[in-house]
């Protein structure tokens, strides 16, 4: 054997080695178990892969992102394997990893149900301790149709590859297409104990080296799916699983997610009154009830003051426009599957608007524009429409009708920079007064393998993205790449905040725009006299409002912090003797702008309490004899604790106090 040079990178150290040909990478990383795979040259390979000279070889550990998502893409194989195994008439959809788990989709003439998980659970734990191996093969096309001839879903996806390039992962649903890949087509065998092809699966990988480095999974549940995301297609049965790197981690994985289901906004939107959505007005359309729309009526008043102080001028638009301001926009020609369809009126067809920024752009061109008059910073709780598909809606984090925070900024090209900074700033300080202070940043870029999906040259691109990398670097934040996931007409930055439980929520947004100043004709008259085309920025603090409020019902599991509760002060008498004196302190109160109610009802003191604290009311102000007499009250809070004889005054100056600093009671 001849000797080869690869570098071998593990635990961020780099060094040259030299081996033998035929060396497979998994001898280069043989003393670390928690290594699953290798990614060679940026390509990520099983840790069977041979070893070519100058190869750049870096471990994969099962704890990584993409460690996780081949412990979950390969147990997703083992379940494929079981359930046919089980149910042999059952025909195989697509497997892939999602975030902190994996699905497979199978025609099967029956419905899943939970006693089916059960024995899938059983099938996968024998096939698990047998240890089979994953193991890769190439094939062609018609050697591949004539195998998977009994799986027509597999058969479809090879027509799809059609030789050439991988399928459009837009076209799959949820989660990236993982079986068939651009280029050579594979097949992974799972090989049992004598050494034959137990299982077999059209799949690009990679995978685990055998079943047994899988510590830790489980059945969560099974329902109804489109194949391939299009309720044209047949329905078939998804089953749903998570995989972790070890036993531990999934138990705070099922932790998590009991938590999640205590904290569902959904849920709480129903026990604590606040919003709806009623049948008579169709799917993902939010109605807020009385103590919703107290909640709401703060953020937007909150948000509206932060705006002026930041120097924005508050706006309004319709709800609809004529057609020709969205093909001037670009949204028409990329984006009108997100748009409801047209309605014709006296010879036009007219949209519901499904973003504000053309209108805020024909305001812009409404008059002359002088570079004295930038940045010129527009915003409105604009109310918008998209078209999404009813499968993905879900509670007020996915809808079809929203008011966004929406603001324009209007700047030269030398302007942009502070510009961006200037929001990011805005931004994450408006997050803070809410509550939420764990953050990451994300930069969308431009897919360049798909240049049809977005407008702008190269230069354009690489300007815009430059600018934004930039100002989310001197943020001090980390910073996520996020390839492919820009808008049409420019790159953007998220801000992904963490939550009470550790969840991230994809928050506000700031976007680069240079088309559609060109596409409006937009100028403005610079120092030499010249007309020159602003930058035009989009950012949304919230992101929607609707989204932002089910996000702090999760956050603070309803729980609102007294400057945001529905009602801060719950008065309670401990007999009705002492209704009127608590009355007279809530309307003393209601002078100073807080939200009393007084619980007068015939149910007892203790059910009373009870009832406040079901609804998570911050304050209770309980009144008794000894009260009265001392011209006092005594508090009881959310988490039980009590102050008694508390004179009035101070009870209200309390109250005010912690409404005004937003304290987190």
């Amino acid at each position: 054997m001849s000797e080869i040079k690869v570098v071998r990178v593990h635990a961020d150290v780099r060094q040259d080695q030299t081996v033998t040909t035929g060396t497979k990478a998994w001898e280069l990383f043989a003393e670390d178990t928690d290594v699953i795979a290798a990614r060679v040259d940026d390509v990520l390979k099983d840790l069977s892969y041979e070893l070519a000279d100058g190869d750049v070889v870096e471990s994969v550990e099962i704890h990584s992102a993409d460690g996780h998502d081949i412990l979950r893409h390969s147990t997703a194989h083992v379940m494929a394997q079981a359930v046919q195994d089980l149910f042999p008439d059952a025909k195989l959809g697509i497997g892939p990893p999602i975030e902190n788990g994996f699905y497979y989709d199978f025609d099967v003439e029956t419905p899943f149900v939970p006693e089916d998980l059960d024995k899938i659970e059983t099938r996968m734990r024998k096939i698990i301790k047998e240890g089979q191996r994953f193991s890769r093969r190439v094939t062609t096309d018609a050697d591949a149709l004539a195998e998977l001839a009994g799986e027509p879903y597999k058969i479809e996806l090879i027509g799809l590859k059609g030789g050439a390039g991988a399928e459009d992962p837009d076209s799959m649903g949820e989660g990236a297409s993982v079986e068939v890949g651009a280029g050579e087509l594979t097949i992974y065998d799972n090989i049992n104990r004598k050494g034959e092809a137990a299982w077999s699966d059209l799949c690009r990988g990679p995978h685990l080296p055998t079943t047994k480095r899988i510590p830790a999974f489980k059945l969560m549940r099974s329902a109804a799916a489109y194949w391939r995301g299009d309720e044209k297609n047949k329905q078939l049965q998804r089953i749903y699983g998570t995989a972790w790197e070890t036993k531990e981690a999934l138990e705070a994985h099922l932790h998590r997610l009991e938590e999640a289901e205590k904290r569902d906004h959904r849920k709480l939107g129903r026990d604590l009154d606040l919003f709806s959505f009623p049948d008579e007005i169709g799917s993902g359309l939010p109605v807020f009830h009385p103590k919703g729309g107290v909640i709401k009526r703060e953020m937007e008043d909150y948000v509206r003051q932060r705006h002026i102080e930041e120097g924005f001028d508050y706006v309004g638009t319709p709800h609809i426009s004529k057609e020709g301001t969205f093909h001037l926009s670009g949204h028409l020609p990329y984006y009108a599957d997100g748009m409801f369809p047209p309605m014709e009126f006296e010879g036009a067809n007219y949209y519901l608007k499904a973003m504000n920024c053309p209108m805020h752009n024909l305001i812009f061109r409404s008059r002359g524009r002088s570079y004295r008059e930038l940045p010129l910073r527009l915003f409105e709780f604009g109310h918008v429409y998209r078209y999404e598909k009813s499968g993905v809606i879900h509670g007020l984090t996915r809808v079809r009708g929203f008011a966004q925070d929406d603001s324009h900024s209007y700047v030269t090209p030398e302007q942009a920079p502070a510009e961006i900074k200037h929001l990011l700033d805005f931004v994450l300080g408006l997050l803070r007064d809410f509550g939420l202070d764990d953050f990451y940043l994300e930069l969308s870029t431009r897919d360049d393998s798909k240049p049809d999906k977005f407008v702008g040259s190269q230069e354009q691109w690489e300007n815009a993205t430059d600018v934004l990398r930039t100002a989310c670097e001197e943020s001090g934040l980390e910073l996520v790449p996020d390839p492919g996931g820009a808008a049409f007409y420019g790159p953007k930055v998220s801000v992904q905040a963490k939550d009470a439980i550790g969840r991230t929520w994809q928050m506000s947004t700031i976007q680069y725009d240079f088309n559609q100043p060109e596409g409006f004709d937009l100028q403005y008259q610079a120092a030499d006299g010249s007309r020159q085309q602003p930058v035009m920025i989009h950012s949304a603090k919230f992101g929607s409002i609707e989204r932002f409020l089910g996000v702090l019902v999760e956050h603070y599991a309803g729980a609102f912090p007294p400057w945001l509760a529905p009602v801060q002060v719950q008065a309670i008498p401990v007999a009705d003797a002492f209704s009127d004196y608590l009355y007279d302190v809530a309307r003393r109160m209601k002078l100073q702008g807080l939200r009393v109610e007084v619980d007068d009802s015939d149910d007892r003191m203790q059910k009373k309490i009870r009832n406040a604290q079901l609804q998570k009311v911050p304050f209770m102000m309980i009144a008794g004899a000894d009260d009265v007499a001392a011209g006092a009250v005594s508090f009881r809070y959310r988490d039980g604790r009590q102050d008694n004889g508390v004179p009035i005054d101070e009870a209200i100056a309390r109250v005010t106090a912690a409404v005004a600093t937003r304290e987190q009671v």
